[in-house]
């Protein structure tokens, strides 16, 4: 009863899953043998997935405070998007630690540790003095956060298999989806009406809920792993390995690097904070709802027509910005890059998970290092357009960039189907 009680996002029971503990087993000594065979149609098991919910959140609560905090720390905005920035940059980078140790330690020992970390420095954001210091917390924060996406993927990677993947993955997507579009919504009403303050300190004490759930989930069976050697070298020998990690750069310039900027454009519109909020919290509705659509047509639609479709949506919406720029445009932007990221993503989230299936914890992790290290590009490449409110601009790029990001997405995805 009580792993049913623990049950994934779709409300199926949880199996029981083994610990892995023993010094025998072939897994802790680090056995060469093959990777283990996903079968199992099933979810990410509810604490994992609060764990990656919260990572969302805390992520996508920054952006509608950003000129909230520039003014009340006496600061331009230039200053201020390194939050935004500094914390993606961070969250890249920490994507190799954590999926190596998760494939050498397990997938929720590396959850536990990392929450821990982000709890300690997100209240300690919450009561940061300066910008210096609230700085280096969001990017310590940035960095021990990153642990539970690509965790999560890799736990799916593990336990469903490659024809059923995308369709859980989707599930996942929609507790992202839930949790950057309520992070939109409660960060800009509560910065309006209370403090910004809150917005650090509330993902803080649901990080440590989750370390607290987390203990009584049982540890998947995952591919065994040799020397540190052999486990970079089977991603680094991999060609598709790097096809991804170049895809995930540009994706997360254009779609998460844009995404940044739709608050302070509608900001600049004249609304506040919590108006801001309110549309850009559209992003998230978006893929929540698309991601339902995207779970739909998987198994009648291939993957590759899946991505063509999400990178026509953010070209579209990027356009309407771009041509037309007011507050509907920025609000159907944030609506469009939910509905394009629930498609596209998705894609590249589900290849990601098959390119390297005995080192899938590491290649996750480099595929989620680059779409976040690309994040951080976007954001500082258009910081300056957007201090001197050129978002259109901004924009413009943002949707001539998606289209080669589109036909590699969709050519190079036909070409690893095909490849076997």
């Amino acid at each position: 009863m009580k792993r049913q009680r623990l049950a994934g996002f779709s409300g199926l029971a949880w199996p029981d899953y083994r610990r892995v503990t023993s010094t025998s087993s072939p897994i802790a000594a680090g056995a060469t043998t093959g990777p283990v065979r996903a079968t199992t149609d099933m979810r990410v098991p509810l604490p994992l997935t609060v764990a990656a919910f919260t990572a969302n959140f805390d992520r996508f609560a920054v952006g509608p405070i950003l000129v909230t905090i520039a003014a009340a720390m006496h600061t331009p905005l230039t200053s201020t998007v390194a939050l935004a920035g500094g914390y993606a940059l961070a969250y890249g980078l920490s994507q190799p630690v954590w999926g190596i140790l998760s494939d050498r330690i397990g997938r929720l020992k590396v959850v536990r540790i990392a929450l821990t970390i982000a709890a300690v420095a997100g209240l300690v954001s919450a009561v940061a003095p300066g910008l210096t210091l609230l700085t280096a917390c969001r990017f310590v924060a940035g960095f021990a956060f990153g642990a539970a996406v690509p965790s999560s993927l890799s736990f799916v990677g593990d336990t469903v298999a490659p024809e059923r993947r995308q369709s859980a993955l989707a599930d996942l997507m929609a507790a992202l989806g839930l949790g950057s579009g309520l992070a939109a919504l409660f960060s800009g009403v509560v910065a309006h009406w209370l403090s910004w303050r809150l917005v650090f300190a509330v993902p803080a004490f649901v990080a440590i809920t989750a370390v607290m759930l987390l203990r009584d989930v049982a540890e998947p069976a995952r591919a065994p792993v040799g020397r540190l050697s052999e486990q970079l070298g089977a991603v680094l020998h991999a060609p598709f390995a790097y096809v991804i990690t170049a895809l995930g750069i540009v994706e997360g310039a254009v779609l998460l690097g844009g995404l940044t900027f739709v608050a302070p454009a509608l900001q600049h519109q004249g609304l506040s904070s919590a108006a801001a909020g309110a549309l850009t919290a559209l992003y998230g509705a978006a893929t929540l709802a698309f991601t339902r659509v995207v779970k739909a047509l998987t198994r009648r639609v291939p993957a590759h027509s899946l991505a063509a479709i999400g990178g026509a949506v953010v070209v579209v919406g990027y356009g309407c910005a771009t041509v037309a720029p007011g507050v509907v445009a920025y609000a159907l932007v944030a609506t469009l890059l939910g509905a394009g990221w629930a498609f596209l993503h998705s894609t590249l989230q589900a290849w990601a998970t098959s390119v390297v299936p005995e080192a899938r914890g590491t290649a996750v992790s480099f595929y989620v290092a680059a779409l976040f290290v690309g994040s951080a590009l976007g954001a500082t490449f258009g910081s300056s357009a957007a201090a001197h409110g050129h978002f259109g601009t901004v924009f413009g790029v943002c949707g001539v960039a998606t289209v080669p990001l589109t036909v590699a997405v969709v050519v190079g995805r036909r070409r690893f189907v095909a490849r076997g």
